[in-house]
């Protein structure tokens, strides 16, 4: 034992650092801004999470009265739950009606 060295070996811990700060994130502006903002579904109005892949988010564009693009759009997102029910061209139709880019468009829930 003489002259010997015993090395010890312990688990690989983390260092943390204390000092260290939130990200944050500056838009054009240099204001700030959150990171992440969750979206909700336009139909049910639940939030939308991140790992929902079956969502979807849909622009329509405004055109003037001789179908030009305005420049405009509406987006509308729908979740997953209604598209897994196939319930997202009913959907799509009343919002689409309720912001008056369709009119008399027919649905099989308004004929029962």
């Amino acid at each position: 034992m003489c002259g010997r060295k015993t090395l010890h070996l312990q688990p690989h811990r983390r260092r943390q650092n204390l000092n260290t700060k939130p990200a944050k994130m500056e838009n054009d502006k240099g204001e700030i801004v959150d990171l992440y903002v969750p979206r909700k579904c336009s139909a049910t109005n639940r939030i939308i999470k991140a790992n929902d892949h079956a969502s979807v988010q849909l622009s329509v564009g405004k055109v003037d009265e001789n179908g030009r693009y305005t420049g405009e759009n509406q987006t509308y997102a729908l979740c997953g739950f209604i598209r897994a029910r196939g319930e997202s061209d009913d959907s799509f139709n009343r919002l689409a009606q309720r912001d008056g880019y369709l009119k008399n468009v027919w649905s099989a829930s308004s004929q029962r």
